[in-house]
């Protein structure tokens, strides 16, 4: 049974989405879309859905889920090696991309002619036509956060899909008349549930290739009257940088930040804009196994909870648990936060024969992630379970010693990775004197001696394409 994000009973003249170019898809496109896929694929089936911001990708997506295929999204400049052994490990039946893929990823794909064309999209069959047994409540699958060539998926039921759009929606107050423009990508969870929340609002996205550093993305956002922006703190790092807050964009209602967590000064100065302006500022938080979302911080207690993951969305909630997993219910007690609901993804795949199993979860998430709770209620990550590490028999969350830094050097980038009894800060600053007050700084706030750190210079932090730093390309010797 196939999932409808955009149901076909808003009408086939209903506006489904608007490309770079002006071009406008229609729930008609999406029927049609639908109808050939279900031919060409013949059944339930596994597809490798290589990702692009284009009508091509949005109708693949959204084809799969209501024709009963289940898409495992990927991003359209996946690395060869990656593809090729998710290729080996799963065997898809088929994969639908986009037509000017890269020579180096087409060599990995079967040299087979496409069974169809969707709107600069193909659909290849793949190299088995061998279906795999695939659970009957298995909608969609997603890389792991952050991975870099980890074969591991995150399996997302349809309910999962759907009653975390349904949230989301909620929270936003959204209808049909938003027109949400984004540049993240569809295979990055935070992406997928901008498609997810609007589609399932009746609303129309604006899809974009172009970078909000371009000047083709501005004009979009003026031309087709662009509603909402959203971005991880990179992206509020640039809007700040291209002043934001200075342009005229009257359409504009609300603006959505996720994908880590936002500084203190830009937080404020975009709930303070959007609050003078009649604008709605959200700071959301979330994991691609919550399919994504799961707390939110409401835009009138932006200021007053600066630097808050907010509250549990609507029909989800939290738990604090000590290391023994008891129950924390006292304020500003930290433990690891523990989630519930039906957005709470079925589990892991490894291997071909786990997309079979069902939900293993059963709406719970241990999230990793070490929290407190203030006496109102709202909600503050203080590190990663597992970023920690101990120095001189002292242990030190990397985390915390990451905001000490970026608090107390502004427009710096740091980044910690280390093992016991070695600390080491990665700088990008080009500041000759930050590495020797970086140390002496960190050193001053944790009363450990400076031979537990160790400070150096690079040319950038490595970040993945949603922002996020990628730790493991951090050696420590």
């Amino acid at each position: 049974m196939g999932l409808d994000l955009f149901p076909a009973g808003l009408g086939s003249d209903r506006l489904l989405a608007v490309d770079d170019a002006g071009a406008r898809l229609y729930g008609r496109d999406l029927d049609a879309a639908c109808a050939a896929l279900s031919m060409a694929m013949g059944g339930r089936a596994l597809v490798f859905l290589l990702c692009r911001n284009e009508p091509g990708t949005l109708l693949g997506y959204l084809g799969c889920l209501r024709c009963g295929a289940v898409p495992l999204l990927l991003s359209s400049h996946i690395s060869p090696a990656l593809l090729r052994e998710l290729a080996e490990t799963y065997r898809p039946n088929f994969y639908c991309v986009p037509q000017d893929l890269p020579a180096e990823i087409r060599a990995v794909l079967p040299d087979t002619a496409p069974l169809l064309e969707l709107r600069g999209s193909v659909l290849i069959p793949g190299s088995g036509a061998e279906r795999c047994p695939l659970h009957p409540e298995l909608a969609l699958l997603l890389t792991t956060s952050g991975s870099t060539g980890s074969p591991k998926l995150v399996r997302l039921s349809g309910r999962n899909l759907v009653s975390n759009a349904a949230s989301i929606a909620q929270y936003l107050g959204l209808d049909a008349d938003e027109r949400p423009i984004t540049t993240l990508p569809l295979h990055y969870s935070y992406g997928m549930s901008i498609i997810n929340s609007h589609m399932l609002a009746g609303a129309p996205v604006l899809l974009t290739t172009h970078g909000i550093l371009e000047r083709e993305f501005w004009y979009m956002v003026r031309q087709e009257v662009a509603t909402s922006l959203a971005g991880v703190p990179y992206t509020y790092q640039m809007f700040h940088r291209l002043g934001l807050t200075s342009m005229e964009l009257p359409r504009l209602r609300y603006l959505t930040q996720a994908g880590g967590m936002l500084s203190p000064e830009l937080q404020e100065e975009f709930a303070a804009w959007a609050a003078r302006t009649g604008r709605r500022f959200y700071v959301m938080y979330g994991q691609t196994e919550a399919a994504p979302r799961m707390s939110y911080l409401p835009p009138e207690r932006a200021i007053e909870k600066s630097g808050s993951i907010g509250i549990p969305i609507p029909g989800g909630q939290f738990r604090l648990e000590d290391a023994g997993g008891g129950e924390i219910t006292s304020p500003d007690t930290t433990g690891e936060l523990i989630y519930y609901g039906e957005n709470v993804a079925m589990g892991y795949a490894r291997r071909l024969s786990d997309l079979s199993r069902g939900d293993e979860w059963r709406g719970r998430l241990a999230t990793g992630d070490m929290v407190r709770r203030d006496r109102d209620g709202f909600y503050y990550i203080t590190g990663r379970k597992k970023r920690f590490v101990k120095l001189f028999g002292n242990r030190v969350n990397m985390d915390e010693v990451e905001r000490l830094l970026s608090a107390q050097f502004p427009g710096v980038g740091f980044a910690c990775a280390g093992r016991d009894d070695l600390l080491c800060i990665y700088t990008d600053s080009r500041d000759p004197a930050i590495p020797a007050a970086a140390l002496r700084y960190i050193s001053e706030e944790t009363r450990l001696s400076p031979k537990a750190f160790r400070v150096q210079v690079i040319d950038t932090i490595p970040k993945n394409e949603s922002g996020k730093t990628l730790y493991s390309a951090l050696l420590v010797e």
